[in-house]
């Protein structure tokens, strides 16, 4: 198995639309597009991107990057970024084109009726405007349309679709690096689920550890799908920003495994970094099964004795990490068949 230390990095698609903004201004107002451009990040790094596509006229031009995410497994690897930029009626001006979304939902950092280009992103390509004006002699009047060869089906495999973003990708990024198989993106996507949320006055989300119990989850409260947070394994990510930013009503889901370790207080639910205690599972129910291998094994043995009492546990643990917030929660145990097998109130 590959160190996760030697994973190599890629680049977010906003550091990618930054990279063809540059050299489709270049295009505009040099008179070629440069088949090589490098842009500097927020941390001060300058990687070089290639240039594919370049055209350019006396009114427009264009210039596209292909997305490299590294070995991170993101959905936009290989992905083409394309930017045409044209004069605007004044300042910058951002456009969604082909593959790239329009936010329809309020809680996202990106008003409602504005391409799904996100802040850092947007500054990132103000600057270049800037930078490349003085060079040139121009006044930094562009309008940048932005666009992702095939996004809108790529979009579909992401959060877009929930968090009210339509027809395409967002053009995402904070630092301008992607680093492979990041938790803190996968958590910051479920703040982004909580903010849309709260933004749209949902009395009650769901957070599951996996597609089988967000599927029954969300036919048993009749959720509509913005309520479905996309919890995996991050359940402390989850409840820590719930506590700050409450909802009225949550529901947690999930299979017997992970409800386990969530009864046991574990906030990481990765089977790389928390365990069942098999041990504790016997007190539960007052019988050993500490020769049992793993929790489905328990409750096979067991039953509805087990699992009842661990969706009782985890309820318990769910409300010692919303630390009083003003939230009823209510836990749901789903088998790998889709019936629930317990549930807790």
């Amino acid at each position: 198995m590959t160190d996760a230390v030697t994973l190599r990095r890629g680049w977010t698609t906003g550091t990618c639309a930054t990279a063809a903004t540059k050299a489709a201004l270049m295009g505009l107002w040099a008179g070629a597009v440069p088949g090589q451009v490098s842009v500097i990040l927020p941390k001060g790094e300058n990687p070089k991107f290639e240039v594919v596509g370049g055209r350019c006229s006396s009114d427009q031009a264009e210039a596209g990057i292909i997305k490299d995410a590294g070995d991170d497994p993101d959905v936009t690897h290989g992905a083409e970024v394309r930017v045409t930029v044209r004069p605007s009626n004044g300042g910058v001006v951002f456009r969604a084109g082909a593959g790239v979304g329009l936010v329809t939902k309020p809680g996202l950092p990106i008003a409602v009726g504005e391409p799904a280009i996100n802040p850092v992103p947007r500054k990132m390509m103000e600057e270049e405007v800037v930078a490349l004006a003085v060079t040139y002699d121009r006044t930094p009047d562009v309008e940048i349309t932005v666009s992702v060869i095939g996004g809108a089906e790529l979009a579909l495999k992401t959060w877009n679709p929930r968090l009210g973003i339509e027809g395409g990708l967002s053009i995402l990024g904070t630092t301008g690096v992607v680093r492979p198989f990041s938790c803190a993106a996968w958590i910051a996507s479920i703040h982004r689920g909580i903010d849309v949320a709260r933004a749209s006055g949902l009395p009650h989300v769901a957070g599951c550890t996996g597609a089988t119990s967000e599927r029954i989850v969300q036919g048993v409260h009749g959720l509509p799908d913005h309520a479905m947070l996309d919890m995996g394994d991050f359940a402390g990510g989850l409840l820590k920003y719930l506590r700050r930013h409450p909802v009225p009503r949550l529901t947690i889901g999930g299979g017997i495994g992970k409800m386990c370790k969530l009864a046991q207080g574990a906030m990481d639910l990765h089977s790389g970094r928390s365990q069942v205690d098999l041990g504790a599972l016997s007190s539960w129910v007052g019988q050993d099964l500490t020769d049992c291998n793993t929790a489905l094994e328990a409750y096979t043995r067991v039953g509805p004795n087990l699992t009842e009492a661990v969706a009782q546990r985890a309820l318990k643990q769910v409300k010692i990490t919303l630390q009083g917030a003003d939230i009823t929660v209510d836990t749901i145990i789903i088998d790998r068949a889709g019936t629930i097998i317990g549930r807790a109130a």
